[in-house]
C-alpha cells in the first residue's frame, strides 16, 4: 500500500518541486500540498495521511502551531519537519510535539524521500549535524529542571519564568491571578534560595539552566 503523504511549504515552487519529486516514487502517493497552516490543518482532517511533511516557517500559522493544533484534535500523522535552518528550540519543540523527522531543505532529494519511508515505518530521523547540540540542550534542560524545582515550588518557578521573560512584577501578577505583594514576597523568597541578589541575576540563572530560550 502505498504512503499516503500531504505536503505543506509556503513557497509555490518548493512545493511544486516536492511534488515532483514524490510522484516519481512507485510506493508514495500525494494527496494534497498546502501553501500555509491553515490550508494544512484542512488537508489533514481531510486526507488523514499517513505522513506530513511541513515546512517549520509559514505565515500566520507556522509548523509549530499546526502540530500544537494537529495534537489538540488528536490527529497523528508522522510529521517530518522541513526548514533552511535549524534552531535547537524549534526542534526540541517539534519532537516534544511528535515530529518524527527533521530535514533541511539544502539536503540531497534522495534523503527527504528516505526520510519519508523511515518515518512511515516508525523510526526517527533527525539531521546528523543538529543532533548533538539538540540532545545537549535537552539533557540540559531536564537537568536544570530537576535542579530548580528541588529548591523552588511551583509557583516560585512559573515567576522566575516570568521574570526571566522581562515581565514586571505587576504583569506577573496579572499573569499568574496574585497579588503584586504576593509576587514580591515570591521574588524575595526565590532570590534567599537561589544565592542571587536581583533580577538580572535570576534571568542568568534562568538561561543557564536552559529554563527559557
Amino acid at each position: 500500500m502505498a504512503i499516503r503523504l500531504v505536503l505543506a511549504d509556503d513557497h509555490p515552487v518548493v512545493l511544486e518541486g516536492l511534488e515532483t519529486l514524490f510522484r516519481r516514487e512507485r510506493d508514495i502517493k500525494v494527496l494534497a500540498r498546502c501553501l500555509n497552516g491553515e490550508e494544512t490543518l484542512e488537508a489533514v482532517r481531510e486526507h488523514r495521511p499517513d505522513v506530513l511533511v511541513l515546512d517549520i516557517r509559514m505565515p500566520n500559522t507556522d509548523g509549530l502551531d499546526v502540530l500544537r493544533q494537529l495534537k489538540k484534535e488528536k490527529l497523528c500523522p508522522r510529521v517530518v519537519l522541513l526548514t533552511m535552518g535549524l534552531e535547537e528550540d524549534q526542534v526540541v519543540e517539534g519532537l516534544r510535539l511528535g515530529v518524527a523527522g527533521v530535514v533541511l531543505k539544502e539536503m540531497a532529494s534522495h534523503l527527504l524521500v528516505q526520510c519519508v519511508r523511515k518515518v512511515h515505518a516508525g523510526e526517527q530521523w533527525l539531521e546528523r549535524r543538529s543532533f548533538a547540540r539538540v540532545m545537549d540542550k535537552i539533557l540540559r534542560r531536564e537537568a536544570g529542571v530537576r535542579e530548580i524545582t528541588a529548591i523552588l515550588t511551583p509557583r516560585e518557578v512559573g515567576v522566575v519564568r516570568l521574570v526571566a521573560a522581562g515581565l514586571h512584577n505587576k504583569e506577573i501578577g496579572e499573569k499568574l491571578f496574585i497579588s503584586e505583594g504576593t509576587v514580591k514576597n515570591h521574588l524575595r523568597s526565590i532570590f534567599e534560595k537561589l544565592k542571587v541578589s536581583d533580577r538580572a541575576e535570576l534571568t542568568r540563572y534562568a538561561r543557564d539552566k536552559v529554563l527559557i530560550n
